[in-house]
């Protein structure tokens, strides 16, 4: 199945060693070709205190033709104790102010202060991240429920989607990672339970064949096609749900981080379309079952 409306987006953690600031960050996206852009917060919060107008930035980004897929904060939205929880939303609210003064509609929300000792009580954590849709849709910012891999709470795609079911909001989604997914042990198939419109953004990035999962880390991942992932899987089974959202390349890797911005931002803009392109190809070849 053709994917229809699918964008590419650039999470700007690909770039982070070449120590770019928010402008230039936009400036890049929009010249290697990218639709979107996906900044972390403390990139928006030292534009903003260095002197940097965020309305400015707002038009800068429209003007330069990209769209504030999501952003990445971690406020503690998870945690059992109440006043940090409650701090946990009050800096989300901070984050989705931001990110809404930017144009944006979305931001990441990972299992921030609960990655270390597991939590389960999987219905208190799908009442605390209803909580945080509202307060996201009081602001007009949608938190999206993170998969993390290496935490000890909200791993396993298994996890997240019954948070997401049991949280009693309409605007509960998911934000899917290739490489969360694989680092947690949670199978590819998987993904054919949710509904496209669950999914509004993908981070795209690849994985070797080692290090192996219990040992392989952020730093490890690479582009996407240059590793071992399952990525025509992946995608097929993505669009055949209906998605349409997002794609956004999502790197850590020092050694990208060495080489000229300009050609990481374009090498990864062209494997991520070379990926969907073999994805859709090998669809439309498959045999009818």
């Amino acid at each position: 199945m053709t994917p229809a409306n699918v964008r590419y987006c650039l999470n700007t953690s690909t770039v982070r060693g070449q120590k770019l600031d928010l402008a230039a960050l936009v400036d890049l996206a929009s010249q290697a070709g990218y639709d979107g852009i996906e900044p972390w917060i403390g990139e928006i919060t030292d534009w903003r205190d260095a002197g940097g107008s965020l309305d400015g930035m707002r038009k800068k980004i429209a003007d330069s033709g990209l769209k504030v897929e999501s952003a990445i904060g971690f406020a503690e939205w998870i945690v059992d104790d109440p006043e940090r929880r409650k701090a946990g939303l009050e800096a989300a609210k901070h984050d989705m102010d931001l990110v809404s003064r930017l144009g944006g509609t979305r931001i990441a929300a990972p299992p921030a202060g609960a990655t270390k000792e597991r939590m389960t009580n999987l219905a208190a954590i799908a009442e605390r991240y209803g909580e945080l849709c509202k307060v996201g849709e009081a602001v007009g910012v949608v938190p999206q429920l993170e998969v993390w891999g290496f935490s000890a709470t909200l791993s396993r795609l298994g996890e997240t989607a019954f948070v997401l079911a049991e949280c009693g909001h309409s605007s509960a989604c998911l934000l899917p990672d290739v490489y969360h997914i694989y680092k947690g042990g949670s199978p590819f198939e998987g993904l054919e339970m949710l509904a496209g419109q669950a999914v509004h953004v993908f981070h795209m990035n690849d994985y070797p064949a080692q290090p192996a999962r219990d040992t392989i880390g952020d730093g490890d991942r690479v582009f996407p096609g240059d590793g071992v992932a399952p990525l025509d899987q992946i995608l097929r089974t993505m669009f055949a749900n209906g998605f349409s959202g997002a794609l956004s390349l999502e790197l850590f890797n020092k050694s990208y981080w060495e080489q000229p911005a300009e050609q990481v931002a374009r090498t990864g803009l062209e494997k991520m379309r070379a990926a969907v392109r073999r994805a859709t190809i090998a669809d439309a070849t498959r045999s009818p079952e």
